[in-house]
């Protein structure tokens, strides 16, 4: 398959600084003057940017730090004319139901382009915010049950009824015209994750990890989708620095590290402490070598791969450093183990969105790698 390139929406604001993803996410930046509020003219201009340079979709993020998805990307669907919206959202917090029908809504109002990202969530603290306490594993075995009624409310046999330990379901149907259920793109890497995305998921995402790693979990979710007797499609979650050299790349990374106060690191990595989100571990230990010792050298945890992001944010913590050729290297390398999407960022991600779609990307394009959408 084609490489199926993506973008990010930073409804939570963006900056030349590395913005976290969480409830810390610009309060502690260096220059503050220099954040750029998640305005609907600002992410319209990153939208319509985004759509220009021949990106397939934007991934929007979920939580209490940022703005609403569905109604942000709502908005933005209408000024955009192709551009997808990956809409992130928590399962456990409304019907699935009620989900299913915002999104036949979303695909007549925007003329089908949503795609459904699934975060069950891993944070207990921001999970209590919306009234819910139940444990890691029942949040994913809701979420199961959850993505079962969607798929059953809008399917071939309706009206649709469910019986199961979180959900009663009695007679729905969601009609979505002459649209689908958009795919669902699901992520988590404990093994209750991993279960309920072989059962449920169409694309499953990993953060970006070094591809011994990814490797590794490719094979296993290929298994077990097996033993449901289906197939997985893949993505993975990067930010990416590409530049015309590797030094321009490096040094710019060396940028927005120096940016980084001690005091900020530390802060945000005793709020990882009480995550129950396995990924975010996984995250955590490839970047705890510098954070133990300082050692910068030690940031790049695999050719090109640079865990330095992940130092104040939380999710995604690894970025894609080097020239448009290497960039485009470690993306061919990944896309032959098996992912197809690649979810891209980069701060402030309307000049980064450029930098990558006319270096990395094209490069891509010579090589024949990237869907026609994108070309």
């Amino acid at each position: 398959m084609s490489i199926h390139v993506h973008w990010y929406l930073p409804t939570n604001g963006d900056s030349r600084d590395i913005v976290g993803a969480g409830d810390r996410s610009p309060s502690t930046l260096p220059a503050i003057g220099d954040f750029r509020a998640p305005t609907v003219d600002y992410l319209g201009q990153v939208a319509r940017s985004a759509e220009q340079l021949g990106y397939e979709a934007v991934l929007t993020p979920t939580g209490t730090w940022c703005e609403d998805a569905w109604v942000f990307t709502a908005a933005l669907s209408q000024v955009t004319s192709r551009l997808k919206f990956l809409v992130a959202f928590r399962p456990g917090f409304i019907s699935p139901t009620l989900a299913a029908h915002q999104a036949a809504t979303f695909q007549r109002v925007s003329g089908g382009r949503l795609l459904l990202n699934i975060v069950t969530g891993g944070d207990p603290v921001e999970q209590r915010r919306f009234g819910d306490h139940l444990g890691h594993d029942q949040r994913y075995q809701r979420t199961e049950e959850f993505l079962a009624v969607m798929r059953g409310v809008s399917g071939a046999l309706r009206p649709f009824s469910f019986s199961g330990e979180h959900y009663q379901i009695e007679n729905a149907d969601i009609g979505f015209g002459c649209y689908a259920l958009p795919p669902i793109f699901f992520g988590g890497a404990s093994p209750a994750a991993e279960r309920a995305a072989a059962r449920q998921a169409d694309v499953y995402l990993a953060w970006g990890e070094p591809p011994a790693l990814i490797a590794e979990r490719l094979a296993r979710m290929r298994e077990l989708a097996a033993e449901e007797g289906r197939a997985l499609a893949f993505g993975i979650r990067l930010h990416v620095l590409s530049r015309d050299t590797s030094a321009a790349a490096w040094a710019e990374a060396d940028r927005l590290l120096m940016r980084i106060t001690p005091e900020r690191i530390r802060a945000v990595q005793e709020s990882f402490a009480g995550t129950e989100s396995v990924g975010q571990q996984r995250m955590t230990a490839l970047h705890s070598a510098f954070a133990n010792g300082g050692d910068r050298s030690r940031l790049e945890v695999s050719p090109n791969l640079w865990a330095g992001y992940g130092l104040v944010r939380g999710g995604a913590g690894t970025a894609l450093v080097g020239s448009h050729a290497e960039v485009a290297d470690r993306i061919e390398e990944y896309h032959a183990l098996g992912i197809d999407h690649f979810i891209l960022s980069g701060q402030p991600h309307l000049e980064e969105a450029y930098y990558f779609a006319e270096g990395a990307a094209a490069e891509l394009r010579k090589r024949g790698l990237l869907a026609a959408s994108a070309a």
